[in-house]
């Protein structure tokens, strides 16, 4: 890529890539423009990728028949991300509906609101998006000042997005080395390199199983926990500080993860022994960032007020990605049913077919659950 000073009244030179394919998430300039560049988008979706800077919507076409959308609705995407599923909810609202769409995200939300408004518009419905950056555990207060009267459909599409996973300056990600961070909102909390350390071996253990499901736990935890050590002790000895602890620095980094878990298999070299050791990988990432974020509580007030969230009749489809989130929207749909709350609920759980599968393997671990609010 050109370093080159614009000159006044010169254009600025178009940016090139390094080599003969963008290597650099920021160099990825085509996918990032896909209006400008809809074959290069194109290009990547058949490949089986998600082009940079953006997200394939999951299970989009069983979301909208489990959502049973009508012009007129009142809807709202509580997750909104990239906004792939708003769009069609638009589609199927418009004349007549509303969409409200929350995100924690201060990076992507102003993008995805732009891209909502300007559909809407195209649709002929001017002013009937509304983005705010609010976590969906305040689903109720916001409703209760937006649409007194319930929403007709709630859609939760939980986890990350793919725009989060693919900016290694977010550290999500164990692909590049960065900064461990893993905040939805940058702007709020404590990144997961200062959080980590104010936990024991045991502590980190026990989260990286009950948000991960993570077999190698506690090795994994052991050698976090001695990088950590190993760290404190040499910004003590750089700054000629004598005592242990506190205040936390920000030193620990995705490869220093990566590194952990890579440990943990160490000696192992079956095609078995690498696929584990992905999975692994995938698991203790997403335990940072449910511990980080603390989504596990968020999804415990959604689900305790989302009854409230609907108008009668009202229905809710919820996207979940692992065992740990499945489980609390089952139970809190199955005790919704028996109390009268809800007139039906999902019985089993849908899934991305095999093709879904092929094209977006991001897909692969999505459950799809829906509930009918009783009249």
């Amino acid at each position: 890529m050109t370093n080159e000073a614009p000159v006044a009244g010169k254009p600025r030179r178009r940016p090139r890539y390094r080599g003969t394919h963008p290597r650099a998430f920021s160099e990825k300039y085509k996918e990032h423009d896909p209006t400008r560049f809809p074959a290069e988008r194109a290009k990547v979706l058949a490949s089986g990728k998600t082009p940079a800077g953006s997200h394939v919507p999951v299970l989009v076409a069983e979301i909208l028949a489990a959502l049973d959308l009508r012009p007129g609705d009142v809807a709202v995407d509580a997750t909104v991300g990239f906004g792939g599923h708003s769009s069609e909810i638009l589609k199927r609202i418009l004349p007549g509906g509303r969409l409200l769409a929350l995100d924690v995200d201060p990076i992507e939300l102003p993008k995805t609101e732009a891209r909502l408004k300007a559909l809407a518009e195209s649709l002929g419905g001017a002013g009937a998006v509304r983005c705010v950056r609010r976590n969906y555990a305040g689903l109720r207060k916001l409703l209760h000042e937006e649409a007194p009267a319930g929403a007709d459909v709630i859609l939760a599409d939980l986890g990350v997005s793919s725009m989060q996973l693919d900016d290694p300056a977010r550290g999500f990600s164990w692909k590049r080395d960065a900064p461990l961070d893993l905040r939805m909102n940058p702007g709020r909390g404590q990144p997961a390199s200062m959080l980590l350390q104010r936990l024991t071996t045991k502590e980190i253990e026990d989260f990286l199983r009950k948000y991960g499901d993570e077999p190698e736990a506690a090795r994994i935890a052991a050698t976090l926990w001695a990088t950590i050590e190993a760290q404190r002790a040499a910004a003590r000895q750089d700054a000629r500080e004598p005592r242990p602890g506190y205040p936390p620095i920000h030193l620990l980094r995705t490869s220093d993860v990566a590194a952990a878990v890579e440990l943990a298999y160490e000696g192992r070299t079956s095609r078995h022994a690498s696929e584990a050791k992905k999975l692994s990988l995938q698991r203790t990432f997403q335990a940072i960032r449910i511990l980080v974020n603390d989504e596990l509580t968020a999804l415990d007030v959604f689900l305790r007020d989302l009854p409230h969230c609907l108008a009668p009749g009202g229905r809710v489809a919820i996207l979940t990605f692992h065992s740990g989130e499945d489980r609390r929207v089952k139970k809190a749909f199955r005790a919704g049913l028996a109390s009268g709350l809800y007139a039906r609920v999902s019985k089993d759980v849908v899934r991305a077919s095999a093709e879904e599968k092929r094209l977006n393997p991001r897909s692969s671990p999505a459950k799809l659950r829906w509930a009918l609010r009783a009249g």
